[in-house]
């Protein structure tokens, strides 16, 4: 049975605890709902495992990507599950200003990570309902104290890409050594209809499946899968666009790699 490398007190802040966060008011005030609605969830689970005598999991062997991921397949036979992250940055485009009815290009990504192994063990829809809530607390207090809102969950790396179609992850720290690399997009698919939207109605980007490119990734990672996106997409055309803008989204990136 294999289980990813993991903080027990994010855990514990995050599944047995109503954790506290710097700046909570202030977000909360123009997105009760999906703030309201991750509390309510994880009061629940608390109080059930609480009645039942349940300690908290850490395991990942028995996860699975949504039912709604099934057009991206399955990970390749002989990866298991290493490691969960709730990501919270912003999707980059670039727009011609000469030419208002052009589509914005993509251009690249950047995120922090944090680790959600152990509440997405314990609760997937816990985990998915913060990764909504998440994308209401600003990218810079995270950052600055490096624990995500409204959960408390540390660091476990970063994300960016190297080119245009070059993503890496890396999930190196003083804390512990879970591997980085580079991956390319191996398959994609909208996001669900229900998807929650960003801080400004824009729809969720796709969920992808990502695999490794070239030989140079450490700690076996072989397999990225970008699921439960909130928010991130650009507008239709650049009318009223600079011409590059950020556009501010949360997704969860599950990490697979071989033995």
């Amino acid at each position: 049975m294999r289980c990813s490398l993991l903080l027990v007190p994010a855990l514990s802040a995050s599944t047995w605890a109503a954790p506290a966060f710097p700046k909570v008011a202030a977000a909360l005030a123009p997105n009760v709902q999906a703030i309201s609605d991750y509390f309510n969830l994880l009061a629940s689970k608390v109080q059930q495992n609480r009645v039942a005598g349940l300690a908290p999991i850490c395991d990942l062997s028995k996860l699975s990507p949504p039912a709604e991921a099934e057009a991206l397949g399955q990970p390749a036979p002989g990866l298991y599950l290493k490691h969960v992250a709730i990501g919270r940055g912003t999707q980059n485009y670039t727009c011609d200003l000469s030419n208002s009815t052009a589509i914005p290009q993509a251009n690249g990504a950047v995120a922090t990570l944090y680790n959600a192994s152990c509440v997405t063990s314990a609760f997937p829809d816990v985990s998915a309902m913060l990764t909504r809530a998440s994308l209401h607390f600003d990218v810079a207090d995270n950052a600055a104290l490096q624990r995500l809102a409204p959960a408390d969950l540390p660091v476990s790396g970063t994300h960016y890409f190297t080119d245009l179609t070059t993503p890496f992850f890396g999930l190196d720290s003083s804390q512990w050594q879970l591997g980085e690399g580079k991956f390319g997009k191996n398959a994609s698919t909208t996001a669900p209809l229900n998807a929650a939207k960003g801080k400004k109605g824009e729809a969720a980007v796709p969920w992808l499946r990502l695999t490794a490119k070239g030989s140079g990734n450490t700690g076996g990672l072989q397999e990225v899968w970008r699921l439960e996106t909130v928010g991130g997409s650009a507008p239709a055309t650049c009318k009223g666009m600079p011409a590059s803008f950020e556009i501010q989204y949360s997704t969860q990136y599950w990490f697979y790699a071989s033995s």
